[in-house]
């Protein structure tokens, strides 16, 4: 997922013209006589396109650094003598707009080959060999039931038990909701209320933490939750807390629902509340103003562990500068359609534009996911060092999952 799309009321209006035009694209085709009437259609679905793109979109920095930490990996596997030698691995990347129908439309892409090349270099497409799965669960959990009839494996699961090709390189959130009990507990709090989002990720997380809360005796006054969409519903939610005698609070949500729900919190001016996160926002940078401390100061959670990843951070700001400042530094890198750099850029603007770039406790998943799949394709290839890769092999995508369930030996 490149990015996340905030539309709400446009939401099924959008959908509704975009499989519209579909149809008017395939009749169309097939009846030439009504080419104006097609013509003024095509026309109407642009310009309402637009709109949305303008209006309705905004990106997702998180999820967009996770794209560039994906490039990152390739171009340094592509470098590498060690690994994959004399072999590139190439790739796409797909904007799911946060959108389950767009999520649908990017796997059957993805499954159903490449209609171009990404250089003249490439002598053919291959097979798409392995798929990172998306930042959001279940985002994820549709991926899997389209893939997994093919035996494609995605990296980014959360159940092998019933999703046999996924993959993770993330700790599973079962274990993240017991630590939540465990810790409301340590703390002696037991009586609390729960907001989940209502998703497979919140829905799962959010069970598992009822089940060990009743384990260690703690009362859970209500367990409410809404959808990102469901404003309504959210208002509902936001009465049940303000009604509540509990003032701890255990959100299982993602960082777009939590942030909707401080929204609300503000708008009724509900505070004196202990928030208990999770790790999909206790650490999200864009919660972090001087409305939202009244809610969220003295919160607990638990967070992934930060890893540093050398030379991605040099990567990221070169690539920020290049889309903020359409500049060269040096002549080496300047083009006719580049102007050389002042030497006064202001930065003052764009504080806010990608100020988590160091942020890489998610980032990191990606990296050592490209990197798995990377090694199972060197040893499906036989490949040696200083020797390179045997050639004329042809991997299908289940060869992979072979090679990743047999630990600590060849995949010849």
């Amino acid at each position: 997922s490149l990015a996340l799309c905030t539309f709400k009321i446009t939401w099924l209006s959008f959908i509704q013209w975009h499989l519209a035009m579909y149809l008017l694209t395939y009749f169309c085709n097939d009846y030439a006589y009504y080419y104006t009437l097609c013509i003024i259609f095509h026309l109407m679905y642009a310009f309402i396109y637009l709109f949305y793109v303008f209006f309705f979109h905004s990106v997702n920095l998180r999820d967009f650094r996770m794209a560039q930490i994906m490039i990152f990996a390739i171009e340094e596997i592509n470098r590498s003598e060690g690994l994959l030698p004399n072999v590139s691995v190439g790739y796409q990347i797909y904007d799911n707009c946060g959108s389950r129908l767009f999520s649908m439309n990017s796997t059957m892409a993805l499954m159903n080959g490449q209609e171009f090349a990404a250089e003249d270099r490439c002598n053919g497409q291959s097979l798409i060999h392995a798929i990172i799965g998306e930042s959001e669960s279940s985002a994820t959990v549709i991926l899997s039931r389209t893939t997994g009839s093919f035996k494609i494996p995605v990296v980014r699961s959360n159940n092998t038990k019933y999703y046999p090709s996924f993959f993770r390189t993330i700790a599973s959130d079962y274990h993240q909701s017991r630590a939540l009990a465990y810790m409301v507990k340590h703390f002696g709090w037991s009586w609390v209320g729960a907001v989940n989002t209502d998703n497979d990720y919140g829905n799962y997380g959010m069970n598992i933490f009822l089940n060990t809360a009743q384990e260690e005796g703690i009362c859970v006054e209500y367990s409410v939750k809404f959808y990102r969409t469901e404003t309504e519903k959210l208002k509902k939610v936001v009465d049940i807390i303000k009604q509540g005698t509990a003032k701890v609070i255990v959100a299982f949500l993602t960082s777009f629902e939590m942030n909707n729900l401080l929204e609300q919190l503000s708008v009724q001016n509900i505070t004196g509340l202990q928030m208990i996160g999770v790790e999909a926002w206790i650490t999200a940078k864009s919660l972090i103003t001087s409305k939202s401390f009244r809610f969220l100061g003295g919160s607990l959670g638990f967070a992934v562990r930060k890893i540093n990843i050398e030379g991605f951070s040099d990567y990221v700001i070169k690539e920020f500068w290049d889309t903020a400042f359409p500049c060269s530094q040096t002549e080496r890198n300047s083009s006719q359609y580049a102007l050389n750099c002042s030497g006064y850029q202001d930065l003052l603007p764009l504080k806010n534009y990608n100020e988590d770039v160091p942020e890489q406790r998610y980032a990191s998943n990606v990296y050592k996911a490209v990197y798995a799949v990377a090694h199972s394709v060197h040893s499906l290839l036989n490949c040696r060092e200083q020797k390179g890769c045997e050639k004329g092999l042809t991997i299908q995508p289940h060869y992979m999952l072979v090679c990743w369930f047999i630990m600590n030996t060849s995949c010849e």
